[in-house]
């Protein structure tokens, strides 16, 4: 099996597959606020596991269960320099989720783009003389709580 167009398709798979188990850490890492605040911290500059749960309300443990998170997702390097762990930001894990936003940004865009022009073909092929009563009989009244004919005191 190390040749022939089966393997590229399998190979490609395989990459896409690794590809998506990447993105999904990073989506679960920036599911989390403190997580979020963390990279928003970081991306001022660098700072130890403590500074990271200093403004935050937790452990040292628990902050350091938090880095360990973005760890896995590739968004920050941490280096041990001595008893201090200190942490970086790393973006260029963003760039798959990045460009997945970016592809589905573009179809809703293109979806609503033409739903858009279908509308405006279809208000402009439409009978005025039947838009004209079909707008009159469905018209909102300027205060809607006054035109209510229910009263409070009904209810």
């Amino acid at each position: 099996m190390t040749d022939g167009p089966g393997l590229a398709t399998f190979n490609h798979a395989v990459e896409e597959s690794i590809d998506m188990i990447g993105m999904d850490a990073v989506f679960h890492a920036l599911a989390h606020d403190a997580r979020r605040t963390m990279l928003q911290r970081l991306a001022l500059g660098e700072l130890t596991v403590g500074e990271l749960a200093e403004p935050l309300t937790m452990s040292l443990a628990a902050a350091s269960k938090h880095v360990k998170v973005l760890e896995r997702a590739g968004l920050i390097r941490r280096t041990v320099d001595g008893r201090r762990h200190v942490c970086r930001l790393q973006p260029a894990s963003l760039a798959s989720a990045l460009a997945w936003f970016r592809f589905y940004d573009r179809h809703w865009n293109e979806r609503l783009d033409a739903l858009e022009v279908l509308f405006r073909t279809d208000a402009s092929s439409a009978d005025p003389a039947a838009d004209a009563d079909a707008s009159s009989a469905d018209a909102i009244p300027a205060d809607p709580i006054s035109a209510d004919p229910i009263s409070v005191e009904e209810h």
